[in-house]
């Protein structure tokens, strides 16, 4: 597979030319199948790349995601208890919605104008330079799952039949 096929406008790679990063097929692929999976984890990352892509390590992976979250490239957020997860949308200040249950995650912009919580009552010295904000809640297809085992009755089980029993 040619550069060109990966990258044909050429835009990932002035980004990684800009960031310092030499460009590399690894590295346009990775880029290019996380555009269009945001959120994901190192393992689905790996996945998409290598079904996509061809091969590819695991720990190739996680040394491009570390290069190119180092270089502004890519944003990593962890939301507790989940993998990490990484994504394409950088350089602005927006949140994350996340499923206690399933790890789905989402974005939320912030509020244009005020930032509410964001900056701390007192900074104790601090100079911030970030703030992360994360809504933790259940996505639609979790709450319907959990609204539909709500309603189950007892009596609603499936009973066994009676002439295997006799």
């Amino acid at each position: 597979m040619v550069l060109a096929a990966i990258d044909p406008d050429g835009e990932m790679s002035r980004a990684l030319r800009a960031a310092g990063l030499r460009v590399t097929m690894p590295r346009l692929a990775m880029l290019t199948w996380l555009a269009g999976h945001p959120h994901a984890t190192v393992d689905a990352i790996a996945a998409g790349v290598r079904e996509h892509f061809g091969a590819v390590s695991t720990q190739a992976v996680y040394d491009m995601l570390a290069a190119c979250a180092a270089a502004g490239l890519l944003r990593r957020i962890e939301p507790a208890g989940h993998p990490a997860r990484f994504e394409r949308r950088v350089g602005d200040h927006h949140h994350h919605l996340v499923c206690r249950r399933c790890g789905r995650t989402e974005d939320v912009d912030g509020v244009i104008g005020a930032q509410p919580c964001l900056v701390p009552a007192g900074d104790m010295g601090f100079v911030v330079d970030e703030a992360e904000v994360v809504f933790w809640g259940a996505c639609p297809a979790c709450k319907a799952a959990e609204s539909s085992a709500d309603t189950a009755q007892p009596g609603d089980a499936v009973q066994p039949n009676e002439e295997v029993w006799q």
